[in-house]
């Protein structure tokens, strides 16, 4: 179990064991199933249930890290920079052609959340972006995969654009950047354009109490 992963990171069959923030919960066991790249592990606990009973449970947990989000709008031209990406993952599971719209995003990898998104959207859409307002932090799928995501929303200029952006070829990125009207977009959720949670949380919310809200459609 010492043997590094492929990340460098060594002790991955004891996270968890050393929790205690819920007296209803007692980890007994962790199991590395899997630890190539992101980590999937199959724990057994004790719950507490509320009658007072005990049961002992097994989940699976996929663990790849924390990450963040980031919406680039600018409310002069009513517009939002978005990116365009293939995902096997929802092309596997339904999707037509299993490219994505998305807003820029990446792991933190080393990084606070701040400088990871600085550093995602500049590597993803070219630009480079100033302020960065912090709007919440999120379990995406708490079922079965420990990711926080970080949301942030930021201003975008074309004079700060420094590069053609596209992502990190070496990483087998190839991003297509799409700037949109802001209101399209929004169409674009309700037509199932924009399947993204990551996407629709950001433009909703940019809607309701962020940059475009109290705008008339």
């Amino acid at each position: 179990m010492d043997v590094p992963d492929g990340r460098g990171r060594t002790g991955l069959d004891r996270t968890g064991l050393d929790l205690t923030g819920n007296p209803r919960v007692r980890v007994r066991k962790v199991e590395l199933l899997s630890s190539s790249w992101y980590v999937l592990r199959r724990t057994t606990y004790d719950y507490r249930r509320r009658d007072g009973g005990w049961s002992t449970e097994q989940r699976e947990t996929y663990d790849r890290g924390n990450g963040a989000t980031v919406l680039l709008y600018d409310t002069e031209r009513e517009t939002v920079l978005l990116i365009r990406q293939f995902r096997y993952p929802i092309y596997a599971n339904g999707h037509p052609d299993g490219m994505l719209i998305e807003t820029a995003a990446g792991l933190l990898d080393d990084d606070d959340p701040e400088t990871a998104i600085r550093r995602e959207a500049q590597e993803e859409t070219g630009y480079e972006i100033g302020e960065v307002e912090h709007v919440f932090d999120v379990y995406m799928s708490p079922g079965s995969v420990t990711e926080r995501i970080h949301f942030f929303a930021a201003p975008y200029r074309a004079d700060r654009k420094v590069s053609d952006g596209g992502g990190l070829a070496d990483d087998g990125e190839d991003i297509e950047l799409l700037e949109l009207p802001f209101r399209k977009a929004l169409d674009m959720i309700a037509s199932g354009e924009i399947a993204d949670a990551k996407a629709i949380m950001l433009l909703q919310w940019a809607a309701l109490s962020g940059p475009f809200s109290g705008r008339d459609r």
